[in-house]
């Protein structure tokens, strides 16, 4: 049995933070019914490197945090709606959405509303700024949180800076913190048995991603800088090989004491970080003639067997090419998915366990695919429920 089995989870989340979250404990067993507008799906279903799949509404970025989820309609602007939504949370341990601050208070949808009809749901709110502060009705993306946040000012090289970080690092870390902080309300709330309010701000998890930098900027007013490749020591920074880049992490002083004695260079072996920055330049030009001689895979193996950290600058596939990947299970392909033409990979989770962790049970689904399923449970006729396509509440 899974961690989170028998736990229902209402997500009420679009585009990659909040869906990631409700995702990640979908894959430990929690029922995670997926909540879309009739006339507004996630924006996450038309987004992605196919184009094919986001006009069917099942783009790379919907089926990456898609699986293990049943997804229905409701307008929840309608009256209707709401209850239907009443009555899903009653039946519900967690609500996870991702509106604007005060949106689902206006509607009659906020913690305090719903927890008179479940004293023990746990309610997440996910979004740009927090539910506190005078920024938290704005609005933003990834991008403008690396923007806001500092990490694109410390992003780059001196020449070209600043820089946005290739992936959406912030959604998604975003969407991991939200797991961990729903599966702490979860176990809090088996202990007490009362429910939860959790504020999710992106703009938090961007300053934790910075969090030594925040604490040395805090202690001496020093700004992080964008040193692109270079690093505080010379040997653990990134290199030009024969053929490639390579990226040694010799970073500490056991570490370049070892760096140095396989490189027959006893010389350069330091006793102490300071004289490892005093004698920087001359390391580095060392390393820099040395490494030219080889290319980059053959530096990678020789280092790694003499236990000096070190790889070759990889691209994506290159990297999902690894068999390590393969080893620890870290995807899953849907091999026959509706509305999925040929095979689709997607990620799991970053951790295994022993037994009974996480795994994909159901592939995404298509928009609405499990509304007249969902209502039938909650007592629902099919007559109730043409009726209430009918006046477009579904």
């Amino acid at each position: 049995m899974r961690p989170f089995e028998g736990i229902r989870i209402i997500d009420i989340t679009h585009v990659l933070a909040g869906p990631f979250a409700a995702y990640q404990l979908g894959l430990m067993g929690a029922d995670v019914i997926k909540v879309e507008h009739p006339d507004d799906p996630d924006q996450s279903r038309d987004t992605g490197s196919d184009n094919d799949l986001n006009h069917a509404g099942m783009g790379t970025g919907f089926l990456t945090q898609g699986s293990n989820k049943r997804a229905i309609t409701l307008n929840l602007k309608t009256e209707q709606g709401r209850e239907i939504l009443k009555k899903l949370v009653a039946t519900a341990d967690v609500l996870v959405e991702n509106y604007r601050p005060g949106a689902f208070e206006a509607l009659g949808l906020g913690y305090e509303d719903l927890r008179k009809i479940n004293p023990k749901l746990i309610y997440a709110s996910f979004s740009a700024f927090g539910q506190t502060g005078p920024k938290r009705e704005r609005t933003a993306y990834d991008h403008v949180i690396q923007s806001t946040s500092g990490i694109m000012a410390m992003t780059g090289t001196p020449a070209v800076n600043p820089i946005k970080i290739g992936a959406p690092a912030i959604d998604y870390a975003t969407g991991t913190m939200g797991a961990y902080a729903l599966s702490a309300a979860l176990f809090q709330r088996e202990r007490t048995g009362q429910g939860q309010r959790i504020d999710m701000a992106m703009l938090d998890v961007a300053m934790i991603l910075m969090a030594s930098h925040v604490t040395g900027y805090m202690r001496n007013g020093k700004h992080p800088k964008p040193n692109g490749n270079r690093m505080p020591h010379a040997t653990s920074m990134a290199y030009p090989t024969a053929d490639g880049m390579v990226m040694l992490g010799a970073s500490n002083l056991r570490q370049q004491k070892r760096l140095w004695t396989v490189l027959e260079r006893p010389d350069l072996i330091k006793r102490t970080n300071d004289e490892r920055e005093e004698d920087f330049q001359r390391e580095h030009d060392t390393l820099a003639a040395v490494l030219l001689t080889r290319p980059a895979a053959e530096w990678e193996e020789w280092f790694q067997a003499r236990h000096v950290p070190a790889s070759r600058v990889r691209t994506m596939g290159e990297a999902l090419a690894d068999p390590q990947i393969a080893a620890r299970n870290l995807l899953h392909t849907h091999e026959d998915a509706p509305g999925i033409p040929g095979k689709a990979t997607v990620p799991v989770a970053a951790f295994r366990f022993a037994h009974d962790g996480p795994r994909v049970d159901r592939p995404p689904p298509r928009f609405s695919q499990h509304t007249g399923e969902v209502l039938g449970e909650l007592g629902y006729t099919q007559a109730d429920i043409a009726a209430l396509k009918a006046a477009k509440v579904i």
